[in-house]
């Protein structure tokens, strides 16, 4: 007999996972919805001429491709295996799973341009698969929750993604953590400032790895790729810079005063501030981080990243504004900006720090028990009534010993049990016991139903 078996980089989510899973997205959806965003959902498999040659050449090679159905292999010839795979995929694949959310997306906009109000608010949370080197955190099947405005480029929506971040951080009980925020144009500023104008993309590559690798090795870097040493030497007092929000911004005035995109950037920047403080809103938990460098081949303004302190997991939400998403399927200029969170990263995080809430694992709140057949008969006659008053119920189903129906309830970590006796139904009543503190009373349905609740 075969042994079952997944495959690598998949996983199952048992019932505990997935009520804590439920609960992160359920947190999450709300906040989204909270602020007007909409919810699709796109195919799990694309064309592949839509996937193809968005997410560059090692990103294609990760893309999970479907074979034709039928005889998919009935128009390939001999010489088309000569000239490799290239030649034969196009002619045994058409369609390929989703490697992102951000592609469909972009595609789901402009076929439906006419049909959709601008700016359009939208929230996205499926699974996505790459045929990636599973490893830990890592996996080949994975969800994303992403969250995007587009048709606007107007500033208040960055602001209004710092305040998504609060709230859902805020509500799952996340106090320590640092919304790091930057701006592209602050980056291509930057290169100009140090006489390394167009040199931007190399600059952030190796800027990028400063946690990892600290400022000797990104010096390093930086000189085998062609920076010179008066370059790195203007460089170094951003890298050493600690200083406030407000002193950052300042120091960068000075920096950039010879860049005029630089200078926009930190405009930006500080009209995204006013923003949050004209709403009420203090900036705690933002870090203006001069050195963040991410999605630089895509990001065109404000750049996001954010993660939570003392804890092995790394950033676990991340995003920024684009300037041409749906460009590459013939509608350019519809500018917008979007994030994700890392819902597998957050379940992680909460894990790890142990506040994930008891309610969030236990789907009954109430177990009904009984000695024989008349007990049973009573407990139904209960069930819908506790039902219908919003607490989850469930009977069990077998009419075995009563020890054995309490031992279930303490491992599926059922709250409370209803003892439906002969006492019980002679006085039309419940025995309502609470199976963390031991204690049992009897009382009548109202008050079991408030005691439940």
């Amino acid at each position: 007999m075969q042994k079952p078996s997944l495959p690598k980089g998949t996983r199952d989510f048992g019932p505990v996972q997935m009520a804590r899973r439920t609960y992160i997205l359920d947190t999450i959806k709300e906040t989204f919805q909270l602020f007007g965003y909409q919810q699709i959902e796109t195919p799990s498999m694309e064309n592949l001429s839509t996937l193809t040659g968005k997410y560059g050449d090692e990103g294609d090679q990760l893309l999970y491709k479907i074979l034709n159905s039928g005889d998919f292999i009935k128009d390939v010839k001999a010489d088309d295996l000569e000239k490799g795979s290239g030649a034969i995929l196009s002619k045994v694949s058409e369609k390929g799973l989703r490697y992102d959310l951000t592609v469909p997306f972009a595609r789901y906009v402009v076929m439906n341009r006419n049909e959709l109000t601008f700016p359009f608010k939208r929230y996205q949370i499926q699974p996505v698969w790459r045929a990636d080197r599973p490893q830990k955190g890592r996996y080949r099947e994975f969800y994303q929750c992403d969250a995007d405005v587009v048709g606007t480029d107007s500033l208040v929506c960055e602001a209004e993604i710092i305040l998504m971040i609060r709230r859902v951080f805020e509500k799952l009980n996340l106090r320590d953590y640092s919304i790091k925020l930057n701006n592209r144009k602050i980056l291509t500023g930057i290169a100009e400032a140090i006489g390394e104008a167009g040199n931007e993309g190399p600059l952030c590559v190796a800027i990028d790895k400063l946690d990892k690798i600290g400022w000797e090795k990104v010096k390093e870097e930086l000189t085998q790729r062609g920076f010179s040493e008066a370059s790195i030497e203007k460089l170094a007092p951003l890298v050493s810079l600690e200083n406030d929000l407000v002193g950052k911004v300042e120091f960068l005035k000075g920096f950039l005063n010879s860049s005029e995109i630089g200078l926009k950037g930190v405009e930006e920047l500080e009209e995204v501030f006013e923003i949050l403080l004209k709403m009420g809103v203090d900036l705690a938990y933002v870090d203006f981080d001069i050195m963040l460098a991410r999605g630089l081949s895509y990001y065109t303004g404000a750049i996001f990243e954010v993660k939570v302190n003392g804890v092995s997991i790394g950033s676990v939400s991340g995003g920024g504004r684009y300037d041409n998403l749906t460009g590459v399927f013939g509608l350019p200029g519809v500018s917008g900006v979007g994030f994700s969170f890392g819902v597998d990263r957050l379940y992680d995080v909460l894990d790890e720090l142990g506040i994930f809430p008891t309610e969030s694992h236990t789907s009954t709140r109430l177990l009904l028990t009984y000695f024989d057949q008349a007990g049973f008969g009573y407990a139904l006659s209960l069930l819908n009534q506790f039902r219908n008053a919003g607490i989850k119920t469930e009977i069990y189903p077998n009419q075995v010993k009563i020890q054995k129906q309490f031992d279930f309830a303490n491992k599926k970590e059922i709250p409370f049990v209803g003892v439906c006796g002969d006492e019980e139904i002679n006085s039309a009543t419940i025995s309502v016991k609470n199976m963390v503190t031991g204690e049992q009373l009897k009382m009548n349905l109202a008050e079991a139903i408030a005691v439940v609740s």
